[in-house]
This record gives C-alpha cells, structure tokens and sequence, in this order.
C-alpha cells in the first residue's frame, strides 16, 4: 500500500456498514450514499457498528482492492451520533489508525506496564 501522501484523499462514511460486505458493496456505498467515483484513486473508510474494525476501499489502477484492521481493544469510533461523513488527510487517518484521537491527542489504548518500565 504506497500512497503519495500529498495528493491523497479520504472519505469516511458516516454510518455504521455491515462488515461483511466486500467489493461490490462497498463500491455500491461510495456510488450511491458518499456520492463518490469508487475509481477515483481515493480512499473510502467504512467503520463497523461497534467501531471496532474499519475497511478502507480503493482502486490502485489495475483493481480494487480493500484492508482491513480489527482492534482487540478500543474502538474507532465511540458515540455515532457525533459521526458525519468528511473527508480526511492522509495524516488524519494514518492517527485514526494508529488510535491517536485528534481532539485530545491521546491514545485510545494504553501503553503496557513492562513497555512504560523500559522506556
């Protein structure tokens, strides 16, 4: 996954989606809910009802392909009635991903103790 930081665009749909769906659904979602051509080159995120796990569709010019990430803990998303479809930079998902939340610039998971002790 090799994305030119600088140029890149993320839609991140609003509403919880049924994380069975694969290929065709997601791209059915991004034509017809987020208004977006699915072969643009931009990155459509779709997080489950639990906010636990996210799948992110995109086209790489020779097919569609899609990743995925389930967290053992925590959630992406934590109350759905503040969530609205937006667009995001490259940086805004890579810290989504990675559990920072922005407005507070904290972990959404905590360190463990033996990693704190070594640091």
């Amino acid at each position: 996954m090799f994305f030119p930081e600088g140029a890149l665009r993320v839609h991140v749909y609003g509403k919880p989606v049924d994380m069975r769906k694969s290929y065709d659904g997601l791209c059915a979602l991004t034509r017809h809910t987020i208004g977006q051509d699915p072969l643009s080159g931009a990155l459509f995120v779709f997080i489950n009802r639990r906010g636990s796990q996210v799948k992110v569709l995109y086209w790489d010019r020779s097919g569609f392909c899609i990743w995925g990430k389930r967290l053992e803990r925590g959630r992406f998303v934590s109350d759905w009635s503040k969530m609205r479809s937006t667009e995001l930079d490259w940086m805004q998902l890579k810290m989504m991903l990675d559990g920072i939340i922005e407005s507070r610039r904290k972990l959404r998971y905590s360190v463990p103790i033996s990693a704190r002790k070594a640091a």
